[in-house]
């Protein structure tokens, strides 16, 4: 992975290599390793969504039920907007299919209520770096 293009296509296997959990935000001492997202297309209780270009996402915080808490997922979010370090990002496609969407910067986190599932969830926004920091 470590010439890796945005685009490249991946099984879990290679993806676990670095994103070694199941859950979208995969942290360590309350520190960013990398995401994971989906658009919301296969899990939508975590709509993540691009903004006005591809190099700002929008992305759901950890918490699948009820209002998101600032648990240590989301906790390593808002650490990563102070560290600025760059992490990868991983989308998944469909089961064993990931796409290397490159690395990315989390800039800010807001919490929000979230219309249409009702509840509040943080809203990090993501910036795309050119390469790590």
């Amino acid at each position: 992975m470590e010439n890796a293009r945005v685009g490249d296509i991946f099984s879990w296997n290679e993806v676990s290599e670095i994103h070694k959990v199941r859950n979208g935000i995969y942290q360590r001492d309350e520190q960013i390793i990398s995401l994971l997202t989906d658009f919301g297309k296969i899990n939508p209780c975590y709509p993540d969504y691009s903004g006005e270009n591809k190099n700002t996402i929008f992305y759901t915080g950890a918490g699948r039920r009820g209002d998101q808490k600032l648990d240590v997922h989301n906790r390593a979010m808002f650490n990563a907007v102070e560290s600025k370090h760059a992490v990868p990002l991983f989308n998944k496609l469909a089961v064993g299919r990931w796409e290397f969407l490159g690395f990315w910067q989390v800039f800010e986190g807001k919490y929000i209520f979230d219309e249409k599932q009702a509840r509040m969830v943080w809203k990090f926004t993501l910036k795309r770096c050119q390469m790590p920091v």
